[in-house]
């Protein structure tokens, strides 16, 4: 069970991922969650950095969406200012809207990576789809109560991991 919680990668931040690899690597699409991984929780749109990266990555000829456990109403600023698809209340980890995103978009497991700073809810959603996982430290402390009980959770799994030998927080992997 502990083998399916390890991210394929490990980035300090979605600024330090290489993009240029992914695609090399036949990556056609990119899967973001927003909460921790583009901006801190408490943050309601995206910053002019996020911006610039998107607009890269579609230059880079990714395509880019958001999938986020967040009410729509959460997720819409992002959706509508980074101009690219996303879903909301998602429950990742489940597989319902990552099949969805399959179908729809005409893609195979191999060509999708979700790129997250959630253990629990990110990494293993993408591994049980067997997309290319991509951990990245949370941008900041958790603000509301769910959010700090999960990373609570994740922070019990991470140790095991680290006992274990496969996985260690500050260790960056391609």
């Amino acid at each position: 069970m502990l083998e399916k919680i390890v991210p394929d990668k490990y980035f300090k931040s979605i600024y330090n991922i290489k993009y240029k690899l992914l695609k090399e690597a036949g990556i056609k699409c990119l899967i973001f969650n927003i909460n921790n991984t583009l901006v801190a929780d408490s943050i309601k749109k995206p910053t002019n950095k996020v911006k610039d990266l998107f607009e890269d990555l579609k230059n880079m000829g990714f395509r880019i969406l958001l999938v986020s456990n967040e009410s729509k109403r959460k997720v819409t600023p992002f959706k509508e200012l980074l101009c690219v698809d996303s879903a909301y209340l998602s429950m990742k980890p489940l597989k319902f809207k990552y099949k969805k995103i399959l179908k729809l978009y005409n893609l195979e497991s191999h060509e999708v990576a979700c790129i997250g700073s959630s253990i629990i809810f990110d990494i293993l959603g993408a591994n049980r789809m067997d997309f290319t996982s991509i951990y990245v430290n949370p941008i900041s402390e958790d603000t509301n109560a769910l959010s700090k009980l999960s990373r609570k959770f994740e922070n019990h799994f991470i140790k095991k991991l680290t006992k274990k030998g496969l996985f260690r927080k500050g260790r960056y992997y391609e």
